[in-house]
């Protein structure tokens, strides 16, 4: 298995029975150890390296949808770039065979170098297309979006991030198809709380910012960000807007504690986070971060009670969720209620402790 080899095509021979010389069950089964999935050296000589094979419940759909050429042809005429295809998500087929679509704006190429990230790295070649706003808004609009999820690459190269173009982008699908809840998957603006003023002025009733990590690991997974200044961009959004979702998102599978990950909750709920994503880390190539473990679907499933506990309103936690994964499938209202009555039930004091 070569190092491009994409989960579509895994998930395919081991449908077939090929998974590496084992049946599909053994692939996902045998060897798995402490760290989940079994370990296998890849390549010769040098440029040999161990890789963890993908458990079973980790393999999106492999299947090609019918409807992906025409999706492709559609983005392609438009100039759009979508996440699902830079980021090489495997729920892509699945979403897109339901015509839903998560927009990249401003480019193809990241500013930063993130170690679990396969979107390409560099000096974008351009500024943003002001046009891109209207197209994508097109674009919603044929595809019939219910919710429109929109994110972008890393724009340290510009004054505001990019968040002047994010808000441009809002209010053109808000003209197109007003019927349609707007989702923004943001940057960090470096911290810039104008910048996120910029862009909470538009109004989107999804406020999201992923935190990807826990802070011990931010220095190899996220070295060009910093646990803090994500925080208080979340906690900055909630402030300006606090009756929209703040919602962020983590990776699993990167050598986290238990105890990290139930400390980062706790500090997201602390910033007015209201909605939460967790999903399992899975390597793009053999140049990115080695998968440290993979969960199992029952710790997906304790975490999420966990979470709830704590107070999100809506949780997703499994081993393929992503941000924008079935994003439209919660009710923003409905979670912005639940939001409202868990910080009423916070707020108000308990009879032991307002008694004289």
């Amino acid at each position: 298995m070569s190092s491009s080899t994409s989960a579509d095509q895994v998930a395919r021979r081991r449908a077939e029975g090929k998974g590496e010389g084992k049946g599909a069950a053994a692939a996902g089964a045998e060897g798995a150890g402490a760290g989940g999935g079994e370990v296998v050296w890849i390549g010769r000589g040098e440029s040999r390296y161990a890789h963890r094979r993908i458990p079973r419940h980790c393999v999106g759909v492999a299947e090609r949808p019918p409807e992906l050429p025409q999706l492709e042809r559609m983005l392609r005429g438009l100039g759009l770039s979508t996440v699902c295809e830079e980021a090489r998500c495997p729920n892509r087929n699945q979403c897109w065979s339901e015509r839903a679509v998560t927009f990249m704006l401003m480019g193809s190429v990241c500013t930063r170098a993130c170690r679990f990230c396969s979107v390409a790295t560099g000096r974008p070649p351009a500024a943003p297309d002001p046009a891109e706003c209207a197209k994508v808004a097109a674009a919603a609009e044929t595809l019939g979006l219910r919710h429109v999820v929109l994110t972008s690459v890393n724009r340290d190269d510009l004054p505001d991030g990019g968040a002047a173009h994010f808000a441009a982008t809002v209010r053109a699908i808000r003209e197109r198809r007003p019927e349609s809840t707007v989702e923004v998957l943001t940057p960090d603006f470096q911290g810039d709380f104008a910048a996120v003023a910029t862009l909470c002025d538009a109004a989107p009733e999804v406020f999201n910012h992923n935190v990807e990590t826990v802070p011990a690991l931010y220095r190899s997974v996220r070295p060009g960000a910093r646990f803090e200044r994500s925080l208080a961009v979340l906690a900055e959004a909630k402030r300006l807007r606090p009756d929209s979702v703040v919602k962020s998102g983590l990776m699993v599978g990167l050598g986290e504690t238990r105890q990290q990950v139930r400390e980062l909750l706790e500090a997201l709920r602390g910033a007015g986070v209201d909605s939460l994503t967790v999903g399992q880390y899975l390597r793009p190539t053999r140049d990115h971060l080695a998968v440290e473990r993979y969960w199992e679907p029952e710790e997906f499933d304790a975490l999420a009670s966990e979470a709830r506990g704590l107070g999100f309103a809506h949780v997703a936690s499994g081993p393929l969720i992503r941000s924008s994964y079935n994003a439209e499938d919660y009710n923003a209202e409905e979670t912005l209620h639940e939001a409202r009555s868990a910080t009423q039930r916070e707020a108000r004091p308990s009879r032991r402790n307002s008694e004289p």
